[in-house]
């Protein structure tokens, strides 16, 4: 193997068991309250222990390579990506590119898709018919209004990074806004409305985003990083409630 490989797969591997450590690190709080109260409060052996052991060492595992993989990966990606419409000066392209980053990574959001299927569920409180096309569809239409939220909200945030708008003015706005629209939207689905801001925020969603704000404000002239790159994701959780407060007003 020559050297320049064996430095590179050693390299991998100190950063994996970094990871790995600090996964441990992070869920042993999580273990230690769950067991102090199994033990102390309802003092009964934990079922399945075997089974719970084995799942603790997936979450270990997966948390580690997630966490190793958004940073070999899709950071740079998105980062990468952010630099070369940066260079490419086409403001179209780069506000289509974020509109279709959002959307995409939305859509493929595993948790919208289960509260989508939640929300269609609750057919019985006579929000939709109880057949399972009906139910599906209204599945469909709420995953699909969130999915645009979030791709308007990145355009949004992009023009906020571009003009060096103060971020505050726009959040301020926007929740005042939902604030209006709740008094007004029926209230089986204001629940849901501010469910769909916590979902966006998810595996897929952030990491990209995230490396996709400070990629370009690290790209554009004037901009830093840490006061112009961030605040993307609040704009993706503040969206989704305003589009599904509209949503449910209108269907």
């Amino acid at each position: 193997m020559p050297a320049k490989t064996a430095f590179h797969m050693e390299s991998i591997a100190r950063g994996l068991f970094r990871r790995l450590a600090g996964a441990v690190r992070d869920l042993t709080p999580i273990v230690v309250v769950v067991v102090l109260f199994q033990a102390l409060l309802f003092r009964q052996p934990l079922p399945d222990l075997d089974g719970i052991l084995l799942g603790v060492v997936f979450v270990v595992l997966g948390l580690a390579l997630f966490v190793y993989g958004l940073e070999m990966g899709l950071f740079p990606l998105g980062e990468a990506l952010a630099n070369a419409f940066a260079r490419k000066g086409s403001l179209a392209v780069l506000l289509t590119f974020a509109f279709g980053l959002g959307f995409a990574t939305t859509v493929a959001e595993p948790v919208l898709n289960a509260v989508a299927a939640k929300a269609a569920a609750a057919s019985e409180a006579g929000v939709i018919a109880g057949t399972g096309e009906a139910k599906g569809t209204y599945a469909l239409a709420l995953r699909l209004t969130v999915a645009v939220a979030v791709g308007v909200a990145l355009v949004v945030g992009v023009v906020r990074i571009i003009k060096g708008w103060p971020i505050h003015y726009l959040i301020v706005g926007g929740y005042l806004l939902v604030i209006a629209l709740t008094a007004f939207a029926p209230p089986e689905i204001v629940g849901i409305a501010y469910d769909s801001g916590g979902v966006t925020t998810s595996t897929i969603t952030v990491p990209l985003v995230t490396a996709l704000g400070v990629g370009l404000a690290s790209a554009i002239r004037g901009r830093s990083p840490m006061i112009d790159g961030f605040g993307l994701i609040a704009f993706a959780s503040l969206a989704p409630m305003i589009f599904v407060l509209v949503f449910g007003m209108v269907v």
